[in-house]
């Protein structure tokens, strides 16, 4: 099995010597890192080239969760991918390795927590929403247009022959976005 290690720091004022050290001492073979780079992107060159080098049967360890992702939902995907491709993961700090049979425990319950915390994040957002209607308030996206700029751009277009784009231009959207709030309000209009 070949160990491969990954290491970040998010500035440029910090550096990677405490984990490389860590990683050292796991018995990696390669490393890979990123220096001054966010955890809340996974679209990094030193990850990307990391994971790109693992091959079925090798381990991806690093020195703690945090510093392969800052997003719980990201991680759980990343490492499950990883799994689905042969590969282990360890990460040395939370004594999470899916190698072992307590360490992929622990990981499926870090996996139920985080489909946890959607859910809860979810009924969350479905309550507030129904309370903001329930007191009257708009819920949702601002209106492109306003009623009298709706329709002014009907007798523009209708009545004056205005092109459609020189009309949304009129009003900093798209022709298409335009043409659907004039349908939809046509369609609203029908049905009162």
């Amino acid at each position: 099995m070949k160990k491969i290690g990954y290491a970040r720091v998010s500035t440029s004022e910090q550096n990677l010597d405490l984990q490389l050290t860590a990683l050292q001492a796991a018995d990696c073979t390669e490393f890979y890192t990123d220096h001054g780079i966010s955890g809340a992107d996974f679209d990094r060159p030193g990850l990307s080239e990391a994971l790109r080098t693992l091959s079925p049967g090798d381990m991806l360890v690093v020195w703690r969760l945090d510093r392969l992702g800052r997003s719980l939902v990201d991680l759980i995907r990343l490492i499950t991918e990883l799994g689905d491709r042969g590969i282990e993961f360890r990460s040395l700090s939370e004594a999470i390795d899916t190698s072992s049979s307590g360490g992929r425990l622990l990981f499926h319950l870090l996996a139920a927590m985080a489909e946890f915390e959607r859910s809860l994040i979810s009924e969350r957002t479905k309550a507030g929403m129904a309370a903001a209607r329930a007191r009257g308030a708009r819920v949702g996206r601002k209106p492109a247009t306003t009623a009298a700029q709706r329709a002014a751009a009907r007798i523009a277009i209708e009545e004056q022959q205005t092109p459609v784009a020189e009309v949304a231009a009129q009003y900093g959207i798209h022709p298409r976005t335009l043409l659907r709030i004039l349908r939809n309000e046509e369609c609203r209009n029908a049905a009162l």
